[in-house]
């Protein structure tokens, strides 16, 4: 799209960045079945430490429903955020994920973020009976899915007759509570699409280090997309300050003492190893302050980071790490 976008409505959410540094907690994709009352306790501490979110994936064959979960906590909860890391266009309609994003949007009173993606496990469409169409496909769809929640969410009916998807004089009412919006954010780091639909449709970029993230390996990778998502704001007219600068942090695995350290490293299964390609965050506080404030210094305002369910990890993070991390004054923060 060509249109101008420099009136766009920047997301309270997002104009927080201008004065602190946040961290949010992503539930663990592996071993993550926990009964209520547990989860209910770890979302729980999160939030007493001050993170400012707690995420969900959406893989409905290896965890339980995202959005029940999300649902529970909305109305057991009082401050955190509560997001998705991310949902699949393809396993809601649009207007059905609609209805249950405005739904808990009302019930946590304003504190859902939409974290949305494509798809990106074969077998899992494969187990369910779906198609798994080719990337720019999937890229098409996923543009007709966001016109349709924006539209359904508006104030008169909506209607799109798309490749993908269609809709005919739809309505979701009430419609969510936040304004301007649910904010949206967009995983990956592909330059050429991804980055692009971030400029003109997401509140918030996300992006990591491993192949199901982006495989943005270091600081001088992130600060080469930013300058990609920088200037396809340009383009359109859209301010590069009203986009939270998210990233996906791999397990972090902290310690104040050496022999502490090693026993956590010793608990990390071979699984997790595969899973996350050996990229870890492995040390003590300093460590962790080093590491992530180098990541600040390369222009990223928020953190989403798996701490393996581990409280004294979450409890480092938020008490030691967290308090010491200085917003970026560099330039080459803010690429132009």
């Amino acid at each position: 799209m060509d249109h101008a976008m420099s009136d766009w409505a920047t997301h309270p959410w997002v104009d927080e960045a201008a004065a602190r540094i946040r961290f949010g907690i992503v539930h663990p994709l592996l071993g993550s079945d926990l009964a209520w009352p547990a989860l209910l306790r770890r979302v729980r501490l999160a939030e007493s430490l001050g993170f400012d979110s707690y995420w969900f994936s959406d893989h409905p064959l290896l965890n339980p429903d995202c959005w029940t979960r999300i649902a529970g906590l909305a109305a057991t909860t009082r401050t955190i955020r509560l997001g998705t890391m991310v949902s699949c266009i393809y396993y809601r309609h649009p207007v059905l994920l609609a209805r249950i994003v405005a739904d808990v949007d009302r019930m946590s009173d304003g504190r859902v973020i939409l974290g949305l993606g494509i798809g990106d496990f074969a077998p899992e469409f494969d187990q369910m009976g779906l198609p798994f169409p080719p990337t720019p496909v999937r890229q098409q769809a996923f543009e007709e899915t966001i016109q349709i929640l924006q539209g359904v969410w508006g104030g008169t009916p909506f209607t799109l007759d798309g490749t993908h998807f269609r809709v005919r004089e739809a309505r979701v009412q009430p419609a969510p509570v936040q304004q301007p919006r649910v904010p949206i954010l967009i995983a990956g780091a592909g330059e050429r699409v991804t980055l692009r639909q971030v400029a003109e449709f997401a509140d918030a970029s996300n992006f990591g280090p491993n192949p199901h993230t982006g495989n943005v390996l270091g600081v001088d990778d992130v600060r080469r997309k930013f300058a990609v998502l920088r200037e396809h704001g340009a383009r359109l007219g859209r301010p590069f300050a009203s986009i939270l600068r998210t990233h996906w942090s791999p397990p972090v695995v902290l310690a104040e003492t050496a022999p502490a350290l090693q026993a956590k490293v010793d608990a990390i299964t071979p699984d997790e190893h595969r899973f996350y390609g050996g990229h870890m965050v492995i040390g003590t506080p300093d460590a962790a302050i080093a590491h992530f404030q180098r990541l600040v210094d390369a222009g990223l305002q928020y953190f989403i980071v798996h701490t393996r369910a581990d409280p004294d990890t979450a409890r480092l993070l938020a008490e030691r790490v967290l308090p010491a991390l200085t917003l970026a004054t560099s330039p080459s923060a803010t690429p132009r």
